[in-house]
């Protein structure tokens, strides 16, 4: 009784190698280094990690077609009764330009393959996306307040943009 029980299978370790880790342990001895050179590689990964994720994080929204119209933003409707939807189907009908020269940042690109911020209002998307709906109605407004393009995107990039 008393005392731990013996190992089963002892781990027998060269006295060459005990006398290179520093300690007659077999588990060896730390290091006073080890602790800073952890610290180092997991800034580095956090650096790489933050400077991968800003390169990722440019956006580059679509040149908007010289010849689009509202005609495919779907009409008012039921299903359109989500607060915020008509007024966002509305933006999209009024400047279908603007909203044809922004990016979505829903992502919806990468997961319905539309092509601009007007396309997330050719079907029912934009009615169940409230970052669909506040991109196109901040775009409605700051377009009919006389602002070009490019202060539209800016605008949207500072408000969704990551």
């Amino acid at each position: 009784m008393g005392g731990a029980a013996p190992h089963l299978y002892p781990v027998q370790v060269h006295p060459a190698v005990l006398r290179r880790r520093g300690a007659r342990d077999p588990r060896g001895a730390v290091t006073p280094r080890l602790p800073w050179i952890i610290a180092g590689l997991a800034g580095a990964a956090v650096a790489g990690l933050l400077v991968t994720k800003r390169a990722g994080g440019l956006v580059v929204h679509p040149e908007p077609r010289p010849d689009v119209t509202a005609e495919r933003v779907l009409p008012p409707s039921p299903v359109l009764h989500t607060p915020g939807a008509a007024e966002a189907y509305a933006a999209a009908r009024s400047a279908p330009q603007v909203l044809d020269g922004v990016h979505c940042y829903c992502e919806c690109a990468k997961h319905f393959g539309h092509r601009s911020l007007l396309t997330c209002f050719e079907s029912d998307h934009g009615s169940r996306c409230d970052i669909c709906m506040g991109e196109a109605t901040l775009a409605m407004k700051l377009a009919s307040q006389g602002s070009s393009l490019d202060v539209v995107r800016r605008a949207i990039d500072q408000r969704f943009g990551p």
